[in-house]
Order: C-alpha cells, then structure tokens, then sequence
C-alpha cells in the first residue's frame, strides 16, 4: 500500500442536517447528537453544510452556536456558507460571536458566486440592489477584512450613554486564522492561498486541465499552497464521501452500495456546462477505503480530512458510519484518536 506523505493528522467530517418540513426541531437535534457523538468518538472537527429554501441547515451559525454549548473540545465548521446570500458585515458579527461562546473552535468555510436559483429569488433576497450585487471575490475580501479587525466606520467613542466601536464586536483575534475558502478551480485556489485562508476540497471539482478527479484536486492544493504565505505549511481539508461497512448490517450494506451505485454515473465524465468533476463514493470494509484513499493522489497531499457523510440516510446509519469511521478508518489511515 502506498503510504501518505503526509500523516492524518485531523480527523473531521461533515452533514447536512436535514429535517422533516413538519417536524423540524427532531432533525436539527440529530445534528446536534451527531456532533455530541463525533467529541466522544474522538473527531477532531465537526462540518454542517448550508441550504436555503430547502429542508437543510439554513443557519449554520445558529446551529453550530448550540453545539458549542454541547460539546468542549471539537471544532466547529460550516462547508460552506455561500456569501450571495450574506451580507459580510453582519456575518463577520455572527460568526464572531459564535467563536467566542466555543472557545475559539470554529472554522468558518465559505464560497463565492450569485444564489442557487438566483433570477427566482433575488427580489425576495435584495429587492433593491439585485441587478448592483457583486458575488466575486470582493465579497469573501470585505468578510475576511471585518473578521480581522479591518475598520468598518470611521467613528469610535462615546455618544451619550452609549459606547461604540470602529471594528466589528465582539472581536475574536484567532478566527481570522481559521477562515476556510470552498474552491472547485484553479482561480479559487490561487486566490485563497493568495488572501491567506485555508482551503476545503470536496469531491466536486471543475475540469479544466484533466478529467481525472485526482489530478485535477492535486493541482488544486499544490497551487493553493504554491500561492500562501505558510507554503507547503498551509491547511488544507480534503472532503470525499466514505461509508465504512465494518459494523453495518446486511441490510445497511446493500442500501450504502445501492446508493453509491445510483451516484456513479456522474464521475465518469465532467458534467454540465461548467464541467464539474464528482469523484466516486468510497464504500467498502475501511481496510478497502483506507487502500483506495493512500492510492489518491490528492489524499497524499493533505493531512486534515473533513469525510461528507451521505444525505439521505437515517440517525442510526450516520451512527454507524461515524463510529467505523472513528474506531476503524481513521486508525487504518495512521490516526491517532483525539484526546
């Protein structure tokens, strides 16, 4: 077996938090239980994915600040919030503020470019200004600025009773160091090393020089590396879907295998017009995953590990896969469980 070059070192993994339209709370507790279980198993990052107008995690920041005041030790992070749908000053307060209550663990991971669906929901969402928004980088620039401790006013003092700042409050100094960039291309790459973020990589990824998914998500980590002060230091998450079978029941096999057969067809080739790449669901024993992942070239690249879990599964089957994942996979992969 080929061994990484860099040993795992963070062991994390991601969900989206769905929940029933007419129950909605049991669905936003399972979250809150996965991410209770994912401490004591020893994870070393819990990740919630973001979804507006669907049955998903809308307020990350919401959620992951009642986690803080669950758990003790495992950090906290959002993969991703997209910034059309933020307004970076308001954010920069929230996700302040929800550092603070944690303790200083969370990681916050965002993205660029306009809202899904954005001509059907723009004059709900910017009703004056939809035509004037800017969805590049500028906005992710202005975000990373306020959580810095950039000015947002020109005024400070005392104004009566009332004391005010120049820069956003509460400030948190560390969580500037822990913003996560969300990229899919060359461009975000660069960019993200280039403004000093960290970088998550998924297993969605746009072809532009390859179609072969790990090649494609190794360039992306060598130029986001390639273009960060901290070089070859700088962080990066790789985020692929795995479902170890190690404790599963026959049944919870066969539906794991079914489902990942139903997703194949879009890895075989770049979809859409923007040419994204999937890469495969990784299901089998974690012995068989812990083999495909050293054979991946980007996975020898990386130390820190973010693993999605599917999105249509049940409690019980997420309690399963968190539990090989920690207890098998990881140990499989050269980890040693957190403490």
């Amino acid at each position: 077996m080929p061994l990484t070059s860099r040993p795992l070192r963070k062991l994390g993994f991601l969900t989206i938090g769905l929940f029933d339209e007419a129950d909605p709370r049991r669905g936003h507790e399972s979250t809150l239980e996965l991410i209770e279980l994912g401490e004591r198993l020893g994870f070393d990052s819990a990740w919630v994915r973001h979804r507006h107008l669907q049955y998903g995690i809308s307020s990350p920041t919401a959620v992951l600040a009642a986690a803080s005041q669950r758990t003790s030790r495992i950090e906290l992070g959002t993969a991703v919030i997209p910034l059309g749908w933020e307004n970076p000053l308001r954010l920069a307060e929230d996700l302040a503020t929800v550092d603070i209550l944690s303790g200083g663990r969370l990681n916050p991971g965002v993205s660029v470019g306009p809202p899904m669906h954005y001509e059907r929901v723009k004059d709900a969402l910017y009703p004056d200004t939809a035509d004037r928004e800017d969805f590049g980088y500028e906005r992710v620039r202005r975000l990373l600025d306020f959580v810095r401790g950039a000015p947002a006013t020109d005024f400070s003092g005392t104004e009566g009773f009332e004391t005010f700042s120049d820069r956003v409050q509460p400030h948190s100094p560390g969580l500037g160091g822990r913003m996560w960039y969300g990229g899919g291309s060359l461009r975000s790459a660069r960019w993200a090393g280039e403004h000093g973020m960290n970088f998550l990589t998924s297993s969605v990824v746009k072809a532009e020089e390859s179609e072969d998914f790990a090649e494609i998500q190794l360039s992306h980590i060598r130029a986001f590396r390639a273009h960060h002060p901290d070089g070859e230091r700088a962080r990066v998450s790789q985020g692929l879907v795995v479902i170890p079978t190690d404790s599963a029941s026959p049944e919870q096999r066969a539906k794991y295998e079914a489902y990942a057969r139903a997703r194949a067809p879009r890895t075989a080739t770049p979809q859409g017009p923007a040419r994204m790449m999937f890469a495969p669901d990784l299901v089998g024993t974690s012995a068989e995953i812990a083999e495909r992942l050293h054979s991946h070239a980007a996975f020898r690249e990386v130390d820190e590990v973010a693993f999605a879990l599917p999105f249509t599964f049940e409690h019980e089957d997420y309690v399963q896969i968190l539990t090989d994942i920690a207890t098998e996979l990881g140990p499989a992969l050269g980890r040693r469980p957190a403490v």
